[in-house]
């Protein structure tokens, strides 16, 4: 039986993670409000064609096209107090790819609610520093958005992609093991912790 796994947040860490880990078998679920501008394509797994329309969408035709992977679920909305509950319901794994930290913590209140497990994606804005960390040991920075500075020109998109890479082989280690086991990623390499 397929287990849900929900990516929240399409921009640059999920967008690449759900690429990379596109051969799981599990029930992919994608959440994001965001509409994808030109400059996204400059770090995120995009295509300029797609510009303007919403990220979670515009990643499942991406995948459908390039590798014939269908996205289970598609959600375009904001996760908000209101419907955190109905969103996340039923995941076996949430996957916070967020750069807002109001709706990291509206993700952490649910998922310790529930029981949830959740592996957290983080990155600092000046590309020196990557997180994939479980819930249980990642802090939640009141920096609001840090992960924009990463993005903005594409110059971090090598570091974007290795620290997705880090996030894909946690969530794959915890699906096929039930292992959970994070990273700390610098451009010089990355630590388990």
């Amino acid at each position: 039986m397929k287990r849900g796994v929900c990516i929240v947040g399409c921009g640059a860490l999920g967008s690449h993670l759900v690429q990379a880990i596109r051969n799981e078998d599990i029930d992919l679920r994608l959440i994001d409000d965001d509409r994808l501008e030109a400059k996204n394509v400059l770090s995120q797994f995009h295509v300029r064609q797609q510009v303007g329309k919403n990220k979670a969408q515009a990643l499942a035709q991406t995948m459908q096209g390039f590798f014939g992977v269908k996205v289970d679920s598609v959600i375009p909305h904001r996760l908000t107090a209101d419907n955190v509950a109905t969103l996340l319901m039923g995941s076996a794994l949430v996957v916070d790819c967020l750069d807002n930290t109001a709706t990291r913590k509206l993700v952490r209140t649910y998922i310790r609610a529930h029981g949830t497990p959740c592996l957290h994606g983080a990155l600092a804005g000046d590309g020196a520093l990557g997180r994939v960390q479980w819930d249980d040991a990642f802090p939640i920075d009141d920096d609001g958005g840090a992960v924009g500075a990463t993005c903005r020109d594409g110059e971090h998109l090598a570091f974007v992609a290795l620290v997705s890479a880090y996030l894909a082989r946690s969530v794959h280690v915890f699906l096929t093991e039930g292992k959970r086991v994070g990273y700390s990623v610098t451009p010089a390499g990355a630590v388990v912790i």
